[in-house]
């Protein structure tokens, strides 16, 4: 609700297509500040001046959005093609994993335009609400889908590329922070292991040598366990990812609905 009332502060003096619907555009926005909230009116209403269009419509907000989230659009990027099939696998991977993942937020879209200084393609999911605490099971989820692009490049390719690393690096501190900083490990259960403090030159921590090999072995067990799992299920319905990339590779981005309506047949 702040969110909506923010954009309308902010976009009242724009003329807005009749399509316009600043509560998707809000949901769209979550995590966003105020500030965040500006720049996508303004930078909306700049699209549509580029555009040579008098009235801003829901696409100008949107792409404004992924703008904020994910950085400008890079086409000029040159992908070879083997890169290219390389990213919508496993862009398709992240999707279907997040559409199989229980409590997952939705698809927003698929896309294999280069955006940003690093990404070569991106899915996006926004929430249906504003959420403050995790539990343990949307943890793993998350981290499942994390791990979806790579388990897909995995399953077709036979071999893994350097296009998940940041994926990976994310996945593994949020296995971390669930054993040392949440208390959900099987040795630690509601216990927060202190982060390492460095002092002087050597630097000191504020657990034994036994607890640090704990967490970085538990942390390897936890994210192969899980990768186990992402890569069975997309095994199992091998034929949608393969019939969902193929589409990505001709369209280079689907949307939400698209999404959903393709990925109805997936098997559980």
């Amino acid at each position: 609700e702040g969110r909506v009332a923010i954009l309308e502060l902010h976009t009242k003096n724009i003329k807005k297509d009749s399509s316009v619907n600043l509560r998707k555009i809000a949901q769209s926005a979550a995590g966003l500040s105020g500030a965040d909230l500006a720049n996508i009116a303004n930078e909306a209403a700049l699209m549509a001046v580029r555009g040579k269009r008098k009235i801003v419509s829901q696409g100008d907000f949107e792409e404004a959005i992924e703008k904020s989230v994910a950085g400008l659009q890079r086409k000029s990027r040159i992908l070879s093609e083997q890169e290219r099939t390389k990213v919508a696998y496993h862009e398709t991977g992240h999707a279907l994993t997040a559409y199989m993942t229980k409590g997952a937020p939705p698809v927003s879209k698929i896309s294999i335009i280069p955006r940003g200084f690093g990404a070569l393609g991106y899915t996006l999911q926004y929430p249906t609400e504003d959420r403050f605490l995790m539990s343990e099971s949307e943890l793993l989820g998350t981290i499942d889908t994390l791990l979806g692009g790579r388990a897909s490049e995995e399953l077709v390719f036979d071999e893994i590329s350097t296009g998940a690393g940041n994926d990976i690096s994310r996945a593994s501190d949020l296995v971390r922070k669930m054993i040392t900083e949440y208390g959900m490990s099987k040795k630690y259960r509601n216990i927060t292991l202190p982060s390492t403090k460095n002092q002087g030159f050597g630097g000191s921590r504020e657990y034994s040598e036994e607890a640090q090999q704990y967490i970085d072995s538990e942390t390897a067990r936890i994210v192969n366990d899980r990768y186990a799992i992402v890569l069975n299920n997309l095994r199992k319905n091998k034929d949608l990812l393969e019939q969902i990339t193929q589409k990505l590779l001709i369209q280079e981005v689907i949307d939400g609905e698209a999404f959903k309506t393709l990925a109805q047949s997936v098997t559980p």
